[in-house]
Parts: C-alpha cells; sequence; structure tokens
C-alpha cells in the first residue's frame, strides 16, 4: 500500500487544483489505476462539482452573507483533501466524502 501512496501522489495532489486538475489526474492515473490517486480523484470530482453546483445556485443572490460561508466551506474542503493527498491518507471528506466516492465509484 505504501508504494501504491508514493506512486499514486501525484495524481492525486493533482487533483485538487482547480476544477481542471481533477481531469489532468485522470487522464494521469488512466493507464496505471492507482487506487490512492483515484479516490482522491473522486474526492476531488466531488468538491469542484459541489463548488459549481453551490456557485451556480448563490451566483443568484447578490449578498456576502450568503457567498462567503460558501467559498470559505469550499476553501476548508479543499484544503483537507489536498493536505490529505500530501500526507498519503485516505480518509473521506466531512460531510460528502463517503457520497463522492459512490458516486463516483466508476471513476478508477
Amino acid at each position: 500500500m505504501e508504494n501504491s501512496v508514493e506512486e499514486g501522489k501525484i495524481a492525486a495532489i493533482t487533483s485538487y487544483v482547480l476544477v481542471v486538475g481533477v481531469f489532468i489526474a485522470m487522464s494521469m492515473n488512466s493507464e496505471s489505476k492507482n487506487s490512492f490517486a483515484s479516490f482522491h480523484i473522486r474526492q476531488a470530482l466531488g468538491i469542484s462539482l459541489t463548488f459549481i453546483s453551490l456557485g451556480l445556485i448563490i451566483s443568484n443572490f447578490d449578498s456576502l452573507m450568503i457567498s462567503a460561508p460558501m467559498w470559505i466551506s469550499v476553501s476548508v474542503l479543499w484544503s483537507y483533501g489536498i493536505f490529505s493527498a500530501i500526507n498519503g491518507t485516505t480518509k473521506p471528506m466531512p460531510l460528502l466524502g463517503n457520497y463522492f466516492q459512490k458516486w463516483f465509484k466508476s471513476i478508477s
């Protein structure tokens, strides 16, 4: 497992770099199918889709009281994910992480 973590760490970290990082990481992981990288790709894809979805909804309101908590929440989840990838752990995100793993299980 330790070897698998080291092999997949670059793709895992890349997946958290903006929304485009998910697609870059997916192409990096397409041949080797590293389970550590796949875990983090699913987490990062979930965060990215959550960010886009919330952004589309919240953009209809012109209020800092509504948009600030969204930005803070997404930033905390992104930080949690990238530090988890850097540390070589596969702990799902709080609240939605287990759902991301289930919903995107076809991504490996």
